[in-house]
């Protein structure tokens, strides 16, 4: 799934191409995607895309006209894309919405595999008017926005501290999960879990503010990272493609230690980790087995 990087990276292209050009027409092609029913999509055409953006793992382009305000927020799930439309067919592969533009441009999401979770919702006005920087709930925003956490790219100590007490629970899950800080995903949490040398079965309440510290590195660390790599590519990256330390590399060598590296496998995603570099040499198992490092 996109994490905070290739979304950042991407709202970046599509603003400087897009920004600047009035919405024509937008059509679904799913009658599936479209989450919201008030305002309707059209009362947008007319409009000019005034911005392009992002709130956690959501995009959001934003059409203003003067007071007139409209935002489609969009979320790509796991195989979705936003990407320039040239060949506009009517039937186009794995297409889910159309937006035109007056000077014969458009955008099409697509979503790959037939799951089909990729979701458009259309909101009035500036659905982050409302979001409170310091809370770590995210402030009074507009759904599908609300009870996200503070940004994982400027999430601050204070903010960090706050949000790893306000529920104890498994590390590799809190950088997971969007309430706490937003737009980390499974890689991400991977890596930098492996940048701080912290199991990523550790509890969060039992974090020392050495652990915190370490923490904080390197989320900001491993979004920088991975914002230069998005940032060099023309458009977003495939998850195979994005450089990763341990992500994916169960039963390779460690970078740090030499080690090799292990993986707790569940159903929709693995846990991967050096035992060396992070648990004190203990190997974890799933818990259905055996009882989690801590």
């Amino acid at each position: 799934m996109p994490e905070l990087p290739e979304v950042q990276a991407h709202v970046e292209r599509l603003g400087e191409t897009f920004v600047g050009r009035v919405l024509s027409g937008f059509t679904p092609l799913s009658f599936s995607v479209l989450r919201t029913y008030s305002p309707r999509p059209d009362e947008a055409i007319g409009l000019t895309l005034d911005h392009v953006g992002r709130r956690g793992k959501f995009m959001l382009m934003t059409f203003a006209q003067g007071n007139p305000q409209v935002t489609f927020v969009i979320h790509l799930m796991q195989a979705g894309r936003l990407i320039p439309d040239e060949k506009k067919s009517a039937k186009p592969r794995n297409g889910l919405a159309r937006w035109t533009f007056e000077d014969g441009s458009a955008l099409l999401l697509t979503e790959a595999g037939r799951e089909r979770k990729a979701g458009i919702w259309v909101l009035e006005g500036d659905p982050l008017a409302g979001d409170g920087d310091e809370s770590v709930d995210g402030g009074n925003l507009v759904e599908p926005l609300t009870g996200l956490g503070v940004e994982a790219d400027s999430v601050t100590l204070d903010q960090l501290r706050t949000a790893l007490g306000a529920k104890n629970q498994r590390l590799h899950g809190f950088l997971r999960d969007q309430h706490g800080i937003a737009g980390l995903g499974r890689l991400l949490a991977n890596e930098i879990c492996f940048r701080a040398q912290l199991s990523p079965f550790a509890m969060t309440r039992s974090l020392d503010d050495d652990a915190t510290s370490r923490l904080l590195e390197a989320i900001h660390g491993a979004i920088e990272d991975a914002l230069v790599f998005e940032r060099s590519r023309a458009e977003m990256s495939k998850s195979a493609d994005r450089p990763a330390n341990v992500h994916h590399r169960a039963g390779g060598p460690c970078p740090r230690c030499g080690e090799v590296i292990r993986s707790v496998t569940y159903n929709a995603y693995e846990v991967d980790y050096c035992a060396s570099c992070q648990t004190g040499g203990k190997v974890l198992a799933d818990n259905t087995t055996s009882k989690f490092l801590r």
